[in-house]
């Protein structure tokens, strides 16, 4: 995600219950979340306690995810109803591995009504705690054990008071945005990046429209005046990540390096004029290759949407950006092309490789940054060396506001992604920058390409990223990240003596 302002341009800105009708994981897979369920075990599931939300002990969203289940995939059903304030009819199937035993399991979600719910065929008792959906099936779910929940529900468009995120509504129909922890506000899930899932996603919409997904097409069906569209992914996603285009769109297909399927989905009005910006794409698909290895998924594009969100986001496989970015002439060429690349960046850092949770988010954006910054020096002679340094200069003040990059401070209440502050940005990349200069640009760039190619597919933390970087280089860095990623001031930069941070009690210059 990245987030406007941008520095060139100014931006516009508990119900009663009810009663309704494989896939192998890996072991290391299954241990990591029996591991993540264990720290939460005692909420577990009492048949004779209240409903209750529950967590998976995310240190920045407690009630966020849930314990004792593995989801191995989603199949989501919407059916948009030709009005992007009416609520869409919709049905989540989850299937899953239990890690535990349970009497009841929840899902979280929050923004919808739910109609139905069955588990392993058979109706489920329901209820809502907090955020969460509750249910209990007709017989205990054992550890272990393949199920499948399949819930009916409206997913609404409209946000509710204090809910950011979810459906976003365009000019024409809808797009999604989910970060951090909007997911549940479209679909019932176990909304956190530590359970990845393969996703079908189907969506019928009237004559006229167009829907895209993320993944690839896996069939278009006409009836009557609909037309009913499937995508499928090809690799796990984190929630947060999920991608649902409804639009009066035209998808523009083109080659990208070694035939990978590029298509972005725009306006169809405004296709020609955008086209230039689209046609960058597969060149800077190369250029991300050349740095840290092979484009990771199945297919890539834009999604261009007629929308004022107030950030650009790394949806997978289908990156969100505000139309507006592309149309603004107060931005330069250079800064928009660098932009791209950031949310490009993003499918190797955050999407392929995702946060185990939160607190790991700078390994997203402080990747991200560091490939933008370094594109605008290569392909616009934009020194990254002076970036970094007015980043020094700041990097004190970041801190105090924020948090260290791998400890930022809690969201604001309710501004859930006041999490994305500078520190996890430019502040990251600061840290990425020092890092390369403690252990010399071989090292750096062997350690970026096996960070991907080692975690492909999966989620890590800090503490995996400093041992990785420990193994590379040969050396005992645990001083080094102990405080650039967790101290509250920043420390003297490698090779830079010369450069100061900016005491945050005191004004430039005093």
């Amino acid at each position: 995600m990245l987030l406007t302002p941008r520095a060139q341009a100014a931006r516009p800105q508990a119900a009663a219950p009810h009663t309704a009708s494989p896939r192998t994981r890996s072991p290391r897979r299954l241990r990591a979340t029996a591991l993540l369920a264990s720290a939460v075990s005692v909420c577990l599931l009492a048949a004779s306690a209240p409903a209750a939300p529950l967590g998976v002990g995310d240190r920045l969203f407690p009630y966020l995810g849930n314990p004792g289940y593995d989801v191995a995939s989603y199949d989501l059903s919407f059916t948009y109803p030709g009005s992007n304030s009416k609520p869409l009819q919709a049905v989540t199937t989850i299937d899953a591995w239990t890690t535990t035993n349970l009497d009841r399991l929840n899902l979280d979600f929050a923004h919808g009504k739910v109609e139905s719910v069955e588990v392993d065929g058979e109706s489920a008792s329901y209820t809502k705690a907090g955020d969460d959906l509750v249910v209990t099936p007709r017989e205990p779910l054992v550890e272990g054990s393949w199920t499948r929940i399949t819930v009916r529900h409206t997913s609404d468009p409209v946000s509710a008071d204090g809910q950011d995120g979810g459906w976003v509504r365009t000019k024409d129909g809808l797009a999604m945005a989910n970060q951090a922890d909007a997911a549940h506000l479209v679909f019932p899930c176990n909304d956190h990046p530590s359970d990845k899932a393969m996703f079908t996603i189907r969506v019928t919409a009237p004559d006229g429209y167009t829907a895209v997904a993320n993944g690839l097409p896996a069939g278009v069906d006409r009836v009557g005046r609909a037309t009913t569209w499937t995508y499928r992914t090809q690799h796990p996603m984190a929630t947060e990540l999920t991608q649902v285009s409804i639009g009066r769109s035209s998808v523009v297909h083109r080659d990208g390096p070694n035939g990978l399927p590029v298509r972005d989905v725009v306006p169809t009005k405004d296709r020609k004029v955008l086209e230039p910006w689209l046609a960058k794409t597969p060149d800077q698909i190369a250029w991300m290759e050349s740095k840290v290895g092979p484009y990771p998924f199945e297919t890539y594009g834009v999604l261009m949407a007629e929308a004022t969100t107030g950030f650009e986001l790394e949806t997978q496989t289908l990156s969100l950006f505000e139309k507006d970015l592309f149309t603004e002439p107060a931005y330069p060429k250079w800064y928009v092309e660098s932009i791209m690349v950031h949310e490009l960046s993003h499918q190797w850092f955050g999407d392929s490789v995702s946060p185990r949770a939160w607190s790991d988010l700078w390994l997203n954006e402080g990747h991200a940054t560091w490939y933008e910054a370094l594109y605008a020096q290569e392909k616009a002679g934009r020194s990254m060396e002076t970036r970094m340094k007015a980043a020094y200069g700041a990097s004190d003040s970041w801190r105090a506001a924020g948090g260290p990059p791998a400890r930022p401070k809690a969201p604001a209440p309710g501004q859930k992604i006041s999490i994305f502050r500078p520190n996890v940005y430019d502040g990251a990349a600061l840290a990425l920058y020092a890092l390369r200069e403690e252990i010399g640009r071989s090292d750096f760039e062997r350690l970026e390409r096996t960070w991907v190619e080692l975690h492909r597919d999966g989620t890590a933390t800090t503490a995996d990223f400093e041992q990785l970087a420990a193994e590379i280089s040969g050396r005992d860095l645990g001083d080094f990240f102990k405080a650039w990623l967790y101290g509250e001031k920043t420390p003297p930069m490698p090779g830079h003596p010369d450069w100061k941070s900016v005491d945050p009690g005191k004004k430039a210059g005093k």
